[in-house]
C-alpha cells in the first residue's frame, strides 16, 4: 500500500515511517507542518528511500491537503499530527485546538472528499487509523482496574480534551458519512528520538549535563509505558488488520510510579555512563521534588487485551529492556539530542 502518514517527523510518527520502511514492503508519503516537535533528524536512515516522500504542510490546511492526497493517492491514511505535551496545553492550549480539533476535522474532510474519488473496491479498501491516548479516558483511581475500550472519556488537561474531542469526530465521521475509520488509544511511550521535553529523555540529559532531575508532586503517579518500536509495529497491524469502525488500546503491559521511572533511570546511568558532570558524586543527588502540575491524572493503565486476542500483537520489550536501550541510544547517539538543545534540528532555526 502508498500510506500517507501525518506528523511522520515526530516522535512515534518517525517510528513508524522507519517500521513501514524498513519492515514492510508499504511506500510512505509524510506529512508534517514540522513544528517545534518535527525533526527531520529522526528520518535520516530512510529519507533516501525511493519508498519514501515527504511533504511539508499542515494539515490545517485545507487546500494543501486537497493536493496532497490528489498527487500522491494514498491507499490509507495513517494520522498521528497532533500538538501533545501536557504542560504546553495548560500554557497556551490555543495550538492543541488548531492542530487537534480543527485540525482533524480539516483532514477528515479532505480525505472524506477524495475517498468518494475512489472506485467501489477503493473506497472499500480504504482506512483513516486515528492515533490517540488513554489520556482521553481521564485516570483511575483503583489500583486493578484498567482502560478498556469502552471506557468512558473524561479528559483532564486541555491536551487530553482536545483528543477527546478529535477522537468523536473520527468516529462521527464514520457514523454520519461512512469514512472507513479505525482508532487506536495508547499508553506512554518512550524509546529512540523522543523529544527531550518528556519525562525519560529529559531525565536523562539532565542527569548527563548535572542538571535538577525533577519530579512533580511525590512522584507516585502511576504510567503504562509502551516502547515506541512495539507501537509501531501494532499500528501498523491496526491499520492492515483491525476492523473498521473497531477502537483497540496498545499499552505495554508495564505500570510504573514516575520516580520508580526516574530511579531506574539514574541506576542504568550509573552503570552505562559512570563519567559524571562535575559536581555530581550520584545521578540520584540530582533528584528534585517540585510543585505538582494542575489537574496531574494520578494512574494511567491500559487492557490491552482485545488487540492481543483479535491481533495477535503483544510487547516485544520489558520495562526493563525497553528501557536499557532507550539510555543505550541516547548515549550513543549525543549528535541528535544536541542538535536538539541546540535548535540546529529545525528547518525554522537554519533559515532565521
Amino acid at each position: 500500500m502508498k500510506i500517507m502518514v501525518t506528523g511522520g517527523a515526530g516522535f512515534i510518527g518517525s517510528a513508524v515511517v522507519r517500521h513501514l520502511l524498513n519492515d514492510t514492503a508499504h511506500s510512505v508519503v509524510n506529512v508534517d507542518a514540522l513544528t517545534y516537535a518535527g525533526n527531520p533528524d529522526s528520518l535520516a536512515s530512510v529519507s533516501g528511500s525511493p519508498c519514501y516522500a515527504f511533504v511539508h504542510a499542515d494539515i490545517a490546511d485545507r487546500a494543501a491537503m486537497d493536493r496532497v492526497l490528489a498527487q500522491h493517492r494514498p491507499d490509507a491514511v495513517m494520522h498521528l499530527a497532533a500538538e501533545s505535551h501536557v504542560d504546553r496545553s495548560i500554557d497556551g492550549p490555543a495550538a492543541f485546538i488548531q492542530t487537534n480539533i480543527v485540525g482533524t476535522y480539516t483532514l477528515l474532510e479532505a480525505v472524506r472528499a477524495y475517498w468518494l474519488t475512489l472506485d467501489e473496491a477503493g473506497r472499500s479498501a480504504f482506512r483513516f487509523h486515528h492515533i490517540s491516548t488513554d489520556e482521553v479516558y481521564g485516570d483511575l483511581h483503583g489500583t486493578d482496574d484498567l482502560f478498556t475500550e469502552t471506557t468512558p472519556y473524561a479528559p483532564s488537561s486541555p491536551y487530553s480534551a482536545s483528543k477527546a474531542a478529535s477522537d468523536h469526530l473520527v468516529r462521527a465521521w464514520l457514523r454520519t458519512y461512512g469514512l472507513p475509520v479505525i482508532v487506536t488509544n495508547c499508553s506512554n511511550n518512550y524509546g529512540p528520538c523522543h523529544f527531550p521535553e518528556k519525562l525519560i529523555p529529559r531525565v536523562i540529559l539532565n542527569a548527563l549535563h548535572g542538571k535538577p532531575l525533577t519530579v512533580y508532586g511525590d512522584g507516585s503517579q502511576v504510567r503504562d509505558w509502551l516502547y515506541v518500536e512495539d507501537h509501531a509495529r501494532a499500528l501498523v497491524e491496526v491499520l492492515t488488520r483491525g476492523a473498521v469502525g473497531e477502537t483497540y488500546n496498545i499499552g505495554g503491559h508495564n505500570e510504573q510510579r514516575n520516580l520508580h521511572v526516574i530511579n531506574c533511570l539514574c541506576d542504568l546511568l550509573e552503570e552505562m555512563a559512570p563519567q559524571k558532570p562535575d559536581g555530581v558524586l550520584h545521578y540520584h543527588d540530582l533528584i528534585t521534588f517540585v510543585r505538582d502540575r494542575p489537574g496531574h491524572d494520578h494512574r494511567y493503565a491500559i487492557d490491552a487485551g482485545k488487540i492481543e486476542r483479535e491481533l495477535g500483537w503483544r510487547p516485544r520489550e520489558t520495562f526493563d529492556s525497553g528501557l536499557r536501550k532507550t539510555v543505550r541510544w541516547y548515549l550513543d547517539n549525543p549528535e541528535w539530542w544536541q542538535r536538539v538543545l541546540s535548535g540546529a534540528y529545525h528547518p525554522g532555526h537554519l533559515s532565521s
